[in-house]
Order: C-alpha cells, then structure tokens, then sequence
C-alpha cells in the first residue's frame, strides 16, 4: 500500500491526522531538543562501526514519524466505524509507544545512562511491535505500514544495547 492510498483511507477525517501528526511532531521536537551528539560524553563513547552514520538518524526518524502519523490515523478512523473500542486502546498505545519513543533519548543523551535507555529501547522495540500488530488487525496494510519503524527500533535497541557494552554507564 502506497503512503498516498494510506492518506486517502482517512480523508475523512482530517481531524485524526491533525491529532496524529501533532503528537509524533511533539515527540519529534522533545527527541531533538533531548539529543546532543555534540556533546563531550557523547563524543567520548566507543561506538559500534555498524553504527549509521548521523545523517541517518534524521532522515529515517522523519520518515518513520510521518509513517506513524498517516498509519495511526487511518487505522483510527477505520478502527471508530468497526470497533471503537480497539480504537480507544490503539490510541493508549500510541500514545505510550510516543512516549517511551522521547523518552529513550531522555535516558541516554540526558541522563547518560546506556544501560537504562537500553532497557528503554527494548520497551519501545516491543511496543512498536505491538502497535504493528494492532493496526494489522484493523487493516493488514496498515500492520505492514508500521513494520519499519519496529524493526528500526528493535535496530535502535541493539545498538543501544552495544554501546552500553563498550561503554557502560557514565
């Protein structure tokens, strides 16, 4: 499914994409206002050479967040017509799976602690997976729409994770 016939599954109501967009751009600014690669205790981390390069970060971070907010929207709207139930819990979900997204990188570049915002990763990784299996069960192309951004977190959560090896905390 194309990003264009995602957008014209929820034509309808654009209030739900204002809604969605306006949270992942939330999330968005309070990740980047949280983020400093420029810092001296970032600069002093060994990290993995597997690791992207940073001008990866912003481009795959823009894409996701645009992803979310079209995808959360239309399995919203379609969720409201069918169960409005799930769509309740998939807006719950959402709005925790965007939580623990900005605050991932409250816990590494803020508070400095690899170890936490690898446990924070994992949560995110498992969330965003849940949040893909959600959105399939209101529309299977919607699941497949959301896919990236688990697997990119489950990414995040290994890189997390090899820092914290090389590094430790501090």
């Amino acid at each position: 499914m194309t990003f264009r016939n995602l957008a014209r599954r929820f034509a309808s109501s654009p209030t739900t994409l204002a809604a969605t967009g306006a949270a992942t751009v939330a999330t968005a600014v309070a990740g980047s206002l949280a983020t400093d690669v420029d810092s001296r205790w970032y600069r002093r981390r060994e990290l993995p050479p597997w690791q992207p390069p940073r001008l990866a970060f912003p481009i795959v971070w823009t894409t996701l967040y645009a992803d979310i907010a079209v995808t959360s929207a239309a399995t919203l709207t379609r969720l409201r017509r069918t169960d409005p139930r799930a769509a309740r819990r998939f807006g719950i979900a959402l709005g925790a799976n965007l939580a623990a997204n900005a605050g991932w990188t409250v816990l590494f570049f803020r508070a400095r602690r690899p170890s936490l915002a690898t446990a924070g990763a994992l949560a995110l990784a498992a969330s965003s997976t849940d949040l893909a299996r959600r959105a399939a069960a209101a529309d299977r192309a919607h699941g497949v729409a959301l896919a990236p951004y688990a697997a990119w977190c489950a990414f995040a959560t290994a890189l997390s994770a090899d820092i914290w090896r090389r590094n430790g905390d501090g």
